[in-house]
């Protein structure tokens, strides 16, 4: 049974930051590109970041580039989202989503696996 498990959301003020931890498990988990995904109130679902399982290569969406990073510990079978000058529209569920094969990382369709999602609220 594959599971996705969100953590690391929260309130925080803006320009603060918060760190965001999916840990997996029931999958291969080095072969997955794991992705970052948002919903904002009243928004529809949008991408934030991937990263691919083998090459460990980045995907960000413009609006998060250069505040967000994410990264993997292929040992822990956990994603992260480092997210760093927050700003009030940063205000989202966040999901964590798992594809095998990777092909369009910015394309949630795509995703094979999907977390519970962790609120983040940024205030002003």
């Amino acid at each position: 049974q594959v599971q996705l498990v969100e953590s690391g959301g929260g309130l925080v003020q803006a320009g603060g930051s918060l760190r965001l931890s999916c840990a997996t498990s029931g999958l291969t988990f080095s072969i997955y590109t794991m992705g970052w995904f948002r919903q904002g109130p009243g928004k529809e679902r949008e991408f934030v970041a991937a990263i691919r399982g083998t090459s460990s290569y980045t995907y960000y969406a413009d609006s998060v580039k250069g505040r967000f990073t994410i990264s993997r510990d292929n040992a822990k079978n956990t994603v992260y989202l480092q997210m760093n000058s927050l700003k009030p529209e940063d205000t989202a569920v966040y999901y964590c989503a798992a594809d095998v094969y990777g092909s369009t990382p910015r394309d949630g369709r795509k995703y094979n696996y999907w977390g519970q999602g962790t609120q983040v609220t940024v205030s002003s």
